[in-house]
This record gives C-alpha cells, sequence and structure tokens, in this order.
C-alpha cells in the first residue's frame, strides 16, 4: 500500500498526465466560445452591450449580491464596449492557437467570466461550463502539445543547448518551479476531471427522481416545448415513436449515473460513444449546439495520450504533401545502376603525354 502511494506522489510530482487532452481541452473551449461570440455578434448590444434589457445597473446591484464582476460595466460607453467584444475575439483566437498559452490562459478566463457575469440569465447555460474549464485550464500545461508554442520549443532547445556551458545560479530554484507545475498540471486535470463526473452523476441522480423519467415520458415533454424545437417537423417525427423515446430516456438516466464508474476499464470507450451520440441528438433535436459541443470537449479528458498521439499521426501521413512520402526503399538483390557517362570532349591526359616530347 506505502509502495503504491509513493509511486502515486512520484507520478503526481515528477510527470505531468494527459498533455494531449489538456491541449484538446483548450482547442475546443477556444474554439467554441469564439463560435459563439461570432454567432451572438449581430445580437451583441441586446445580450452584453450598455442597450441590454439587462442593464449594466442590474447587473451591478446582482454582483453586490453574488460578487461575480465583468469589464464590460467599468464603462457604459459605445466604443468601450465594442472594443472589449474585439479584445475578447482576438484572445479567444491566441488561446485556441495556443500563443503565449500561460499569459492568455488567464486572459481568456477573464474575459469567459466578464461575458458570463454580464448576461448572466440571457445565455442557454453551455457558457456555465466554459466558465470552470476556463478557471481549470489556468492551472494546467494546455500549450505543450498542438500549439504555435510548441512550435517553438526546438528554438528553444537550441538556445538552451548553446547556454549550458554558462554557470546555473540556483538549479535548485528550476527544478521546483518545475515540480511545481507539475503538480499544478496533474492537480487541475484530476479536477477537470472529477467536475464532468459530478456533472453526470448529479445530473442523472436529479432525473431518477422525476417521475417523467421514470415512466418514461420526459423526452416527449421535452420534445414539445417550443423552445427547444428547433425543427418543428423532425421532433414530431421522432415523438411518434414512445418506445424509442422511452428507451433513450432510460438510457441516458443509465450512462448518467454508471459513468463515474466505469473510467477505470475498457467499458468507458462504449460509454463515451453513446454519450458522444447523445450530445449529437441534443444539439439536433433540442437545438443547443454550444452545450452539446462543451460536453463533447469535456468527455475528451478521459482519452489517453496514446489515442491522441495515434490521431495525430493519422492526421500527419493524411496531410503530408506526395512529394515528401516516403519513397520505396531499393531492392538489395538487383544491383544498381548506374548512368553512362559522357564521353570527353578534349585529349585524354595519355594522348597530351605522347604528344610533347
Amino acid at each position: 500500500m506505502l509502495d503504491r502511494m509513493g509511486s502515486l506522489l512520484t507520478l503526481l510530482i515528477e510527470r505531468p498526465v494527459s498533455l494531449y487532452a489538456a491541449a484538446v481541452l483548450r482547442i475546443g473551449y477556444g474554439l467554441l466560445h469564439l463560435l459563439f461570440l461570432l454567432r451572438e455578434f449581430p445580437h451583441r448590444e441586446e445580450i452584453w452591450g450598455p442597450g441590454s434589457p439587462w442593464t449594466p445597473a442590474l447587473a451591478e446591484q446582482l454582483f453586490g449580491q453574488t460578487g461575480w464582476a465583468s469589464v464590460l460595466t467599468l464603462s457604459d460607453s459605445r466604443a468601450y464596449f465594442e472594443a472589449c467584444y474585439a479584445a475578447a475575439v482576438f484572445i479567444s483566437v491566441l488561446f485556441m492557437l495556443g500563443w503565449r498559452t500561460r499569459a492568455v490562459s488567464v486572459l481568456f478566463a477573464v474575459m469567459v467570466a466578464s461575458f458570463h457575469a454580464r448576461a448572466i440569465f440571457m445565455t442557454d447555460g453551455g457558457d456555465n461550463l466554459i466558465l470552470l474549464m476556463s478557471v481549470y485550464l489556468v492551472f494546467t500545461a494546455c500549450g505543450r502539445h498542438w500549439s504555435l508554442d510548441a512550435r517553438r520549443q526546438p528554438g528553444r532547445a537550441t538556445a538552451r543547448a548553446t547556454a549550458r556551458t554558462r554557470p546555473r545560479p540556483r538549479p535548485r530554484f528550476h527544478e521546483l518551479r518545475r515540480s511545481a507545475g507539475t503538480v499544478l498540471h496533474n492537480c487541475a486535470m484530476f479536477v477537470i476531471a472529477a467536475q464532468v463526473c459530478f456533472l453526470y452523476g448529479s445530473a442523472g441522480l436529479y432525473k431518477v427522481q422525476g417521475g417523467s423519467w421514470g415512466n418514461g415520458t420526459a423526452l416527449h415533454y421535452v420534445l414539445n416545448l417550443e423552445l427547444f424545437r428547433p425543427w418543428p417537423a423532425l421532433s414530431l417525427m421522432l415523438d411518434q415513436h414512445p418506445i424509442l423515446i422511452a428507451v433513450a430516456g432510460y438510457l441516458t438516466v443509465l450512462l448518467q449515473v454508471a459513468f463515474p464508474f466505469v473510467l477505470f476499464g475498457r467499458l468507458k470507450y462504449p460509454v463515451l460513444t453513446m454519450l458522444l451520440g447523445l450530445h449529437v441528438g441534443i444539439a439536433v433535436f433540442l437545438g443547443l449546439p454550444l452545450f452539446s459541443g462543451v460536453m463533447i470537449v469535456a468527455d475528451a479528458v478521459f482519452l489517453p495520450d496514446r489515442f491522441y498521439q495515434s490521431v495525430g499521426r493519422m492526421w500527419a501521413r493524411a496531410t503530408r504533401p506526395a512529394l515528401t512520402r516516403k519513397t520505396p526503399a531499393p531492392d538489395p538483390g538487383r544491383p544498381a545502376r548506374v548512368p553512362a557517362q559522357p564521353e570527353p570532349a578534349g585529349p585524354t591526359c595519355r594522348e597530351r603525354s605522347r604528344s610533347h616530347p
């Protein structure tokens, strides 16, 4: 038991875990928030601007009760709001690309919190999890892979190699800094995984308490809500199959309740696949693409790094230009053909020696 605890402590301190999963979370949430801002660009004034029905004065009153804050309420100027919106779009792009990730992740978390607090009652709930994840990602090394920071690493390695001849004044400080960063990253990834487990478990347990989920009619009522019917004809067609609706409802509850208990075995892969289908269905039938995308990205934290490495290798092979692909090696049994050499244009050395006495 003590040996196992010692190995876990060593893993916590010495090796950062799930670096590729952290990169997927960074790319996914940066892209989703960017698309969210672009989608709401025509309605930005009504949701977050000075002319919103949820006025800055009302927002300030709520901040006094909840302790929230937002940079959007620092000024009522229209120009200031437009500058903040443009900065939010720019920060989302930088965070998604992984440029100066340590600093940009802090700006991204502040930006997400500011927009969330400014219009907390006017969004669909998908930004709640983005807010939590943006705070957690500040403490992770989410820029180690698939980022602009990672592309600069070879240059940094060369600079470090040339500087190795210089004396290091405080090697212990650098070692402590590296260990502290590893501990923060591992703890943050554990908190992210625990947050997703709590979310699924609590959602499933709340559904169990409802009578409509118990008798299999919950999805029937959801499909007939005007607020969640982006495709009325499609919802009506699906609602005509009550047995399918009941099975889908029971399967939803079972997946959510059982999710935290299947994470340490191979059963998690089919469960994650079914949850992917569940979220795609929510995006299509209920018109909640942001919420579904946020949950799909959150589920990616449970996939191992070797899965992402294999995906990266397949992507590299698929995008490699045809001219740079590896040519087949020559057959060692066949002699290599030597091209014929051209004849010399002038006299040879032997002929020149004979012509001179």
